[in-house]
C-alpha cells in the first residue's frame, strides 16, 4: 500500500528504486481524524508526514495574544516543510500543524528522515522544490496581511478554501474562520455580512457560498 501511495502522490521519490524501497521499509500509513494536532509549537519533530489524502494546515501562534494565523496548507503529494527544516536544525517547532480533513499520511520517523536526507539527493531535491512552493504561499500570506484590508483578506481565504475543497459552498462556521485568520468571531461575522451585501458570498447556517469568481 505504501508503494502504491508513493507512486500516486510522490512519483519523484518513487522513480528511484533504492529510495522507494527504503521509504517503504521505514514508513507506515496512518489515518488521522480532522481536528488532530500533529505538531505543536515548542515540540521536537518526531515524524515527517507525507500526505496522501485529506488536508492539513500550518499556523503560527502569536506570542502576545495567542491568536493563530494560517500560514499554508499541506495537500496530498506534499509534506510539512517547517517540520523538515526544524528537524535538520534539531530545534523545537515554531509552528502548529492541524489536520483539517480526515487524512491518510505516510509517516516517516524523524531519525530515519535524517538518514534519508544524507543518502539520497533525490529526497533533498523534493524538499527544496516543496520549500520554494511553500515560500511562495507564505509571500502571498504576507502580502494579504500587510497590504490588504480585512474583507479582501477574508475573501481570498474563502476562495482558497473553496478551491482546495473543490466546492463553492464551504461547510464552516464564523468561529472556525476566525480561528484560521487569527481574528474574532464578531469581526468575521461583520465582514461576512459586508461581503454578502456586496454580492460576493451567500450566508446560511453553517455554510458560506462563494458567488464571485
Amino acid at each position: 500500500m505504501i508503494s502504491t501511495a508513493l507512486d500516486a502522490y510522490f512519483p519523484r521519490l518513487a522513480t528511484m528504486p533504492e529510495l522507494k524501497a527504503e521509504l517503504i521499509s521505514i514508513s507506515s500509513i496512518v489515518d488521522i481524524k480532522a481536528g488532530t494536532i500533529i505538531l505543536n509549537e515548542g515540540e521536537y519533530i518526531k515524524i515527517i508526514p507525507l500526505l496522501i489524502s485529506g488536508l492539513a494546515k500550518v499556523f503560527k501562534v502569536e506570542a502576545v495574544n495567542g491568536n493563530e494565523v494560517l500560514l499554508y496548507y499541506i495537500k496530498p503529494g506534499e509534506s510539512c516543510i517547517m517540520s523538515v527544516t526544524t528537524l535538520i536544525k534539531q530545534q523545537t517547532s515554531h509552528v502548529k500543524a492541524v489536520i483539517e480533513e480526515d487524512s491518510s499520511v505516510v509517516v516517516i520517523p524523524a531519525d530515519k528522515a535524517l538518514q534519508i536526507a544524507k543518502k539520497y539527493p533525490r529526497w533533498n531535491e523534493f524538499i527544496y522544490d516543496l520549500f520554494n512552493l511553500k515560500f511562495d504561499e507564505l509571500l502571498n500570506v504576507i502580502e494579504i496581511l500587510t497590504f490588504s484590508n480585512k474583507d479582501i483578506r477574508l475573501l481570498e481565504y474563502l476562495k482558497k478554501e473553496a478551491h482546495l475543497k473543490n466546492t463553492k459552498t464551504l461547510q464552516t462556521t464564523h468561529q472556525h474562520i476566525a480561528y484560521d485568520l487569527g481574528s474574532s468571531r464578531e469581526v468575521i461575522s461583520r465582514l461576512l455580512k459586508k461581503l454578502e451585501v456586496e454580492g460576493l458570498v451567500k450566508l446560511a447556517q453553517g455554510s458560506v457560498t462563494i458567488v464571485s469568481n
